[in-house]
């Protein structure tokens, strides 16, 4: 007779409460590490070298401080914290997971997408990044342009103007004399899938 399989004993992290070979993965692994090396040192054993590295380096920097150290080991920890340094700016930038956080462009993208063969929809992006509160823009869009203009939630979940009709050559005139904040070159159209400068 086959062996009864014995169930899986699995780690969880107390900190993210992932299973501890996915907390690098998890939304906190700044916060977890110092537990896996306590409890999972065997999953993950670069924390274990950064650790000891780590000290190494705390030690050197007070003996240097101090001012007792031999010209390899001075020379060697000099190199090091300005490594240090560089890898904590690069952790700032950086979201979990390992995506990095960009800054968003001031640009504002106009589109203009055709439904029903026949009827037009201009899409105004971009204008809460000059300041601009949208519901107000859309009704100053709509009133100048005598037709329905609305804020809506884009495909990528941010806010975005619809505005009915093809306006798109006429809105970007509108735009720089109602709000001077937002130059004419930070205007773009999106023409065949391409981004197209308007000025």
């Amino acid at each position: 007779m086959a062996e009864k399989p014995q169930p899986v004993k699995v780690l969880y992290c107390s900190i993210c409460s992932l299973p501890a070979e996915y907390c690098e993965f998890g939304p906190d692994f700044e916060k977890c590490k110092p537990w896996l090396i306590n409890n999972a040192p065997e999953l993950y054993p670069d924390l274990l070298k950064e650790a000891s590295e780590k000290e190494a380096e705390k030690v050197s920097e007070q003996l240097q401080s101090i001012g007792v150290s031999s010209s390899a080991d001075g020379a060697a920890s000099s190199a090091r914290p300005g490594n240090a340094l560089s890898s904590k700016q690069e952790d700032v930038k950086r979201l979990p997971g390992g995506k990095i956080k960009k800054k968003e462009k001031q640009e504002v993208v106009i589109e203009k997408v055709v439904r029903n063969r026949r009827k037009c929809i201009t899409i105004v992006k971009g204008l809460d990044l000059f300041g601009i509160k949208l519901s107000d823009a859309s009704k100053k869009l709509g009133k100048k342009f005598a037709t329905g203009a609305s804020v809506v939630k884009g495909p990528t979940e941010k806010e975005q103007i619809d505005v009915q009709g093809d306006i798109s050559y006429d809105i970007v005139e509108y735009i720089t004399e109602t709000w001077p904040a937002v130059p004419e070159t930070a205007i773009f159209f999106i023409e065949d899938g391409k981004k197209v400068p308007a000025s």
